[in-house]
């Protein structure tokens, strides 16, 4: 991004021994504000929205463990439990809390459960499309077939190797198809910092493709919903007229003591990038809420 604003600065810290990067956008002396990107996303997903708060506010973007400049898990599943552990181990090593924090998609569901533990650490709270997965995720299965279906997904996706895109144009047009919403500069802005050049000059993205698979166990609906009973703190939860998540059956409100869910309309399950200016404004004033 070329448009004279701040510009952040590329940072690392440690979880569970893997080294993990986050992006600080300065204004130590703010109030903190923790900005949480979806799966297979990466923190530069947040560059539009730290560009218009960071005067407000001292912003921290990070990259969770196997996505974007943070490394890899090799031998253990990706699972919502660990990324609660990195956005802890995050808000602990810079004493960050209490905060107020954005979130996104597979950010927003971890973040709930980061709340739900640690009540007394958030002040606000903002979930786009951040309350759970499709309705297939949570349909009952047997022990031996919620094992047998990892296993066979691990299998798979061992011998799968990363997309190859040969020009960056090539990947540009691919991230424009997953979300039609974009403008040009932005699919452009995303995919130069969401690919890695490869050694033969192809391109590919930066997510380990491992993050596809799910861990077999995690928990299920009636405990999330323990967890997010447990949030005495505003929640502001965002959804996209035209995203799937808006088809989801149950209304999460009657889960949370203090919510709000706001429907935003052309907008896809990108809310943030799709209408930015709306959800700028809604944002700003929740936060400014008494």
């Amino acid at each position: 991004m070329n448009n004279g604003k701040a510009s952040p600065t590329s940072h690392n810290y440690f979880s569970q021994r893997l080294r993990l990067h986050y992006l600080d956008w300065g204004n130590p002396d703010a109030p903190p504000l923790l900005l949480v990107h979806g799966n297979r996303d990466h923190c530069h997903n947040w560059d539009w929205v730290a560009q218009e708060l960071c005067s407000e506010y001292h912003i921290i973007a990070p990259d969770f463990r196997g996505h974007g400049d943070s490394a890899w898990v090799l031998g253990s599943a990706y699972s919502h439990s660990e990324y609660v552990y990195d956005l802890a181990q995050l808000i602990h090593q810079l004493d960050l809390a209490p905060l107020n924090v954005i979130a996104h998609s597979l950010g927003g569901a971890v973040a709930l459960r980061y709340a739900g533990t640690y009540p007394d650490h958030i002040n606000k709270l903002v979930a786009i499309e951040g309350m759970g997965g499709p309705w297939w995720m949570y349909k009952d299965k047997s022990v031996h077939e919620r094992m047998q279906e990892w296993i066979e997904q691990n299998r798979k996706i061992s011998g799968r190797l990363p997309k190859r895109y040969k020009t960056l144009e090539d990947a540009y047009k691919r991230m424009h198809e997953a979300n039609s919403h974009l403008r040009d500069d932005q699919a452009r802005h995303l995919t130069i910092h969401g690919c890695n050049q490869n050694e033969d000059g192809t391109y590919s993205w930066k997510f380990d493709n491992y993050t596809h698979v799910m861990s077999p166990y995690d928990m299920n609906q009636e405990q999330t919903h323990e967890l997010w009973a447990r949030i005495h703190a505003p929640i502001l939860l965002v959804s996209g007229s035209e995203s799937w998540h808006a088809r989801i059956a149950e209304d999460p409100v009657a889960h949370f003591p203090n919510v709000r869910h706001e429907l935003v309309g052309d907008a896809g399950h990108w809310v943030h990038h799709d209408q930015l200016d709306k959800f700028l404004s809604m944002t700003r004033d929740f936060f400014e809420e008494s």
